[in-house]
């Protein structure tokens, strides 16, 4: 039986990560670690050529491809307010996280 393609598979999640200008990025990935590395080391995003990661703010799974794209463009769409209520809100996993992992410093990567 062939693999189900990634496309398919429901591991995409999306992410918002604190800026050091204060801006909140927003992306997907299906490795959120691997993702982490890539923007803390110059990887990748080039909206990170000038303000540096510091914080991953919010973790959202669960997704196909397909929804994690349209989730990403619905929270860029969001205000500032909006996206900063969102990270309290109860979809965010980090959450239920402890605050060490919580307060993840993507600079010192």
């Amino acid at each position: 039986m062939p693999e189900e393609s990634t496309l398919h598979k429901t591991n995409w999640q999306v992410y918002l990560i604190e800026c050091s200008d204060g801006t909140l990025y927003t992306g997907i990935t299906t490795d959120i670690d691997r993702r982490l590395y890539q923007h803390a080391h110059g990887e990748g995003a080039k909206y990170f050529r000038g303000r540096r990661p510091q914080r991953l703010m919010y973790l959202e799974g669960g997704h196909s491809r397909s929804s994690a794209g349209k989730r990403e463009i619905e929270i860029k769409r969001l205000t500032r307010a909006d996206k900063w209520s969102l990270l309290a809100s109860p979809i965010n996993e980090l959450r239920a996280a402890p605050a060490a992992a919580r307060a993840t410093i993507l600079a010192d990567n």
